[in-house]
């Protein structure tokens, strides 16, 4: 079990991070926080020891992405919130983003995992294929589609990058 101390500064590092990822993947602030707290539940009794940030950075995605779909395979999952109902609570937090988060939450699962990585958390595409265990040359593949499917769904010109 880790200690107090340790805890706390993953908490305050990470918590940003993993609530994203949670909201990217459920689309429900209360189940988000109740993956939040599993996640982290998960770091207090795991006895993973990190080489890096880096790895603990990566191993707190990975966490993260899993719960969210092992939340999907659950009976509760047919408790669905609407997409406005979200877009409400989002436009709260960062209303000048509100049109792009509606479009990159419509994606499909496999495209919002590698857009997210990219462009918020900054990863490249090696990076990203090493925490989604994808060959990366799939995650170059995802990547061109998903910005095609957000040019198409923002009305954007196709030449534009």
């Amino acid at each position: 079990m880790r200690s107090e101390q340790e805890v706390n500064r993953a908490v305050e590092q990470y918590a940003d991070t993993v609530r994203r990822l949670c909201m990217i993947h459920l689309k429900n602030y209360h189940d988000s926080e109740d993956i939040f707290q599993t996640v982290f539940l998960k770091y207090v009794l795991s006895s993973v020891q990190f080489d890096s940030e880096e790895h603990e950075k990566a191993w707190f995605i990975r966490v993260t992405i899993n719960a969210c779909r092992d939340f999907f395979r659950d009976f509760f999952r047919s408790h669905t919130v609407p997409l406005e109902e979200l877009l409400q609570q989002q436009e709260e937090l960062t209303p000048d983003n509100s049109e792009v988060l509606e479009a990159v939450l419509c994606l499909p699962a496999k495209y919002r995992d590698v857009i997210y990585l990219y462009y918020y958390e900054g990863y490249t595409a090696v990076e990203i294929a090493g925490i989604l265990k994808k060959n990366k040359n799939t995650v170059y593949t995802l990547l061109t589609r998903s910005k095609q499917l957000l040019r198409e769904k923002l009305g954007g010109d196709n030449n534009e990058e």
